[in-house]
């Protein structure tokens, strides 16, 4: 059973050794929820702050310093909720938040002002009971994505029996996990789980959160493949990180990881603007010029979409370098060699 690194004795027992970072350990987890699986620990190939799996869930001090742009509720979930844990910011899908923790906190969370074990760990009855009601009442929702915190917390049979209810609601057709479990805790995700959260007449998706190729662990592989091979597809959510992914190989890597395990890479996030996270932030266009090495060098299947979520709540805004452009009147098409060409091509 994987067990939960907490403390900064848990952290030394990694080899980190340098009292400052053990020291900020305690100080920030006074701020801040802290955990890491040892499985995700396992991942670590270089005990420091430098490793790409370990910078995710080590606590800095970084985090204890707050922009002015920064803000608690960066994407503007409390405007748009209107019962509890019901997110409705678009017109035909919400999220349903159903707990607030995680099997891990990462350090560059957009909710962590909301998940931690020292929030209500999930709603309680009467409140999924209006959430559902909600749901039900509202023809309009087509799809239920279901977050939290991280809703695979779940046992299988409350995972099983909140697939029931969204079952009975018949204008709802998709039903979405997103989740870290895969990797963070693979042993909770078994073919057992995964008939658990199957169903008959919805379509059920499987978003996994991974931000690094090291994180995919056999027991990881399996885990996705005890979904997959029951029937549910799943796609990637990824969040670009400075000192994690922000360079052509790394990403790489990760796509085609995803690829291999056949997840269909979905999102790559540009960093939200949450209290302390500045750290991991690089600017957008570093971002797009990443992206666009990407689909320079990557099969379409491995390219993801790059989105920013614009502060406040508004919608996702799509920052992927577009191939084509006017120029001197003209549409114009850029090739993966660089250049760009008249389209239609001109006479000669």
């Amino acid at each position: 059973m994987t067990k939960t690194l907490k403390s900064a004795q848990d952290f030394k027992n990694l080899g980190i050794t340098s009292p400052e970072i053990t020291q900020n350990i305690d100080t920030v987890s006074t701020k801040y929820a802290v955990a890491m699986t040892t499985e995700l620990a396992d991942c670590v190939k270089n005990p420091s702050s430098d490793d790409p799996v370990l910078r995710q869930f080590l606590p800095l001090i970084d985090e204890l310093t707050t922009l002015p742009e920064e803000r608690e509720d960066p994407i503007g979930d409390w405007p748009n909720t209107p019962v509890e844990g019901i997110v409705h910011r678009h017109k035909d899908r919400v999220l349903l938040k159903i707990v607030s923790i995680c099997p891990v906190y990462c350090r560059f969370c957009f909710r962590r002002e909301m998940v931690g074990p020292d929030k209500d760990n999930m709603l309680r009855p009467e409140q999924l009971d209006a959430a559902i009601d909600y749901i039900a009442n509202h023809p309009e929702i087509w799809e239920v994505i279901l977050t939290g915190g991280d809703p695979m917390m779940l046992s299988p049979r409350r995972a099983r029996e909140l697939t029931q209810r969204l079952e009975a609601i018949p204008h709802v057709k998709i039903i979405r996990w997103h989740t870290r479990m895969p990797v963070a805790k693979p042993d909770i995700v078994t073919a057992e789980y995964a008939q658990a959260i199957k169903s008959s007449t919805k379509s059920v998706f499987v978003a996994l959160h991974a931000n690094h190729a090291n994180e995919f662990s056999n027991a990881a592989k399996q885990a996705c493949a005890n979904l997959i091979d029951a029937g549910i597809p799943m796609v990637s959510q990824s969040v670009l990180l400075k000192g994690v992914n922000d360079n052509l190989d790394a990403l790489s890597d990760l796509m085609r990881t995803f690829v291999e395990n056949r997840i269909r890479p979905y999102y790559l996030h540009h960093p939200d603007f949450a209290p302390g996270t500045s750290h991991f932030r690089v600017s957008v266009e570093e971002g797009q010029k990443l992206v666009q090495g990407l689909r320079n060098t990557l099969s379409g299947l491995c390219t993801p979409t790059y989105v920013v979520d614009i502060p406040g709540g508004v919608s996702k805004a799509i920052a992927t370098p577009s191939d084509a452009r006017e120029i001197d009147g003209q549409l114009s098409l850029r090739g993966q060699d660089g250049q760009w060409r008249a389209y239609p091509p001109s006479e000669k």
